[in-house]
């Protein structure tokens, strides 16, 4: 399939939906599979929910989190097989991360499972529903984003939390600093700036009390070093070790995502070609807008095409 240097992208959250992956599972009983493994982990039964909903359920964080991890995961069983070569690199939005990493052999499957649903608790738990906020800010530059979040803090926690493509970025904060920062964003000539139906203030000082419990979690976690090559979301660099590891998923919940820089580094380390491994394709109209001249496909695109192929 591939014949150029190539990278396996994997989505965080947002790229939920009930019945998502339905199409493939019906071909492919091997996510099933991963789904009932991920189910007996949680105690809880992760495919019904992602199938039937309700979608409310499925979108609080706690859930989120395993259901998409899972869910890319089984992808990523069925795509391997389709594929000649290895990627030469691997890197994931946020949640995404973890399974860039269990993709390296740096995490088990249940192990990266309870990370998620315990990262996910330890993020609501942290904030109140109500006193914090995300949103999203369309046609400013990432200077005046973080003009905009200095002016409108005042005093309260609010800066950059996704650096998502040129011209979109996801600020977050204390929700009365957020909408402060929407008027300001707007007077300033956004295109668009508008709360985003998410409690949880991710990637922001609010965090740090997560960002604890998280580390002395991945204080007792086996974890190897990766054995394909993992780009990190906080310093946009290769994790060499499993304590760089630990630091930098515990940093990661409290630091800005850098997905535009993070692409930028896979093309000028000669990546061509990404896909996007997860339900949805977020990230592949992110990455169009990032850098035109890679070519990027979804793993759901490609092995529905190949069902419709009869392969």
């Amino acid at each position: 399939m591939m014949s150029s240097a190539y990278a396996i992208i994997f989505p965080g959250q947002g790229s939920q939906s009930v019945g998502m992956l339905a199409d493939i599972a019906n071909r492919h009983p091997q996510i099933k599979t991963v789904f009932s493994e991920a189910s007996d982990i949680l105690g809880y039964d992760l495919w019904q929910l992602t199938q039937q909903g309700p979608l409310e359920k499925l979108n609080e964080t706690e859930y989120t989190q395993p259901a998409l991890l899972t869910a890319s995961w089984a992808l990523w069983q069925i795509l391997r097989e389709t594929l000649s070569q290895a990627p030469q690199y691997l890197a994931g939005h946020s949640l995404g991360e973890y399974c860039a990493l269990l993709v390296a052999n740096a995490l088990s499957f249940p192990d990266a499972v309870r990370l998620v649903a315990a990262r996910g608790r330890f993020m609501q738990q942290a904030v109140p529903v109500g006193q914090g906020a995300l949103a999203a800010i369309i046609g400013l530059d990432e200077a005046s984003i973080q003009s905009v979040c200095a002016d409108a803090a005042q005093g309260d926690v609010l800066a950059p939390a996704n650096y998502n493509c040129p011209g979109q970025t996801v600020i977050a904060g204390r929700a009365a600093a957020v909408d402060r920062a929407l008027d300001l964003a707007r007077a300033a000539g956004a295109k668009i700036a508008k709360r985003l139906a998410v409690s949880v203030p991710s990637h922001c000082a609010l965090m740090r009390p997560a960002a604890e419990q998280l580390q002395a979690m991945l204080a007792t976690t086996p974890i190897a070093v990766p054995t394909l090559p993992v780009i990190n979301n906080v310093d946009v660099r290769v994790y060499q070790t499993a304590d760089e590891i630990r630091d930098g998923l515990t940093r990661q919940l409290y630091n800005p995502v850098r997905w535009v820089a993070t692409i930028q580094w896979l093309r000028a380390a000669g990546v061509e070609k990404l896909i996007e491994c997860g339900p949805g394709n977020i990230l592949a109209g992110l990455n169009r807008r990032i850098d035109a001249t890679m070519s990027v496909q979804t793993a759901t695109w490609y092995l529905l095409q190949k069902i419709g192929q009869g392969n």
